[in-house]
């Protein structure tokens, strides 16, 4: 399926529950901190330049984001999380808008999250986890950006949050990965591969 991910193509942005696609096929989604690293994550998957926009502005992304790859399977950009400059009653806004598309949507399969391997497990992620295991919704860490320190910091830190997942009961995986350097992308695919076939 790896060529499924090359043809994605952007369908809408939504920011209300009923602008979204109608309930059908397979939908991942992908989440994380505004300054994670979620839209070059998203290229590098795609192995497209510009699909997801990427900006020197953290929080660019204030609405839910549909990517088609076939007739029924999407891959969904989630708003930014924790470090957007924007107002409170804008992020309350997001808040309600992603834990009522967390909670309903029947098609979601499952959800990246990203995290800058050198802040992970941050508070909002936290939630993002918490949220994962209240809606028994399967997760798959991407642990960005792991060109930015030497692999041996890298390894210490996919231990740490392997051993914090450990404890947590809830359905996740983690894995290292580099937009830049294009590392971790088939393990990636192999991942959404089995949410979305």
């Amino acid at each position: 399926m790896k060529s499924i991910y090359r043809q994605a193509s952007y369908l809408l942005s939504a920011d209300k529950m009923e602008h979204l696609p109608k309930y059908d096929g397979f939908e991942v989604a992908f989440a994380g901190r505004s300054n994670a690293g979620k839209s070059s994550a998203i290229n590098a998957i795609t192995d497209q330049k510009s699909l997801a926009r990427t900006s020197k502005t953290p929080g660019r992304t204030q609405q839910i984001i549909f990517f088609q790859l076939n007739e029924n399977r999407y891959l969904v950009d989630l708003p930014g999380y924790g470090f957007a400059k924007v107002s409170k009653s804008v992020k309350d806004k997001w808040q309600k808008f992603l834990a009522n598309y967390l909670q309903t949507r029947s098609n979601l399969h499952g959800l990246v999250l990203m995290m800058d391997v050198r802040h992970p497990l941050t508070k909002f992620d936290q939630q993002m986890l918490e949220w994962c295991r209240a809606f028994n919704m399967p997760g798959h860490i991407l642990l960005t950006k792991s060109d930015k320190i030497s692999r041996n910091k890298g390894i210490v830190t996919l231990q740490q949050v392997t051993k914090y997942l450990s404890n947590s009961s809830i359905d996740i995986s983690v894995q290292l990965f580099s937009a830049l350097k294009k590392t971790g992308i088939k393990e990636v695919h192999n991942k959404l591969n089995g949410w979305l076939d």
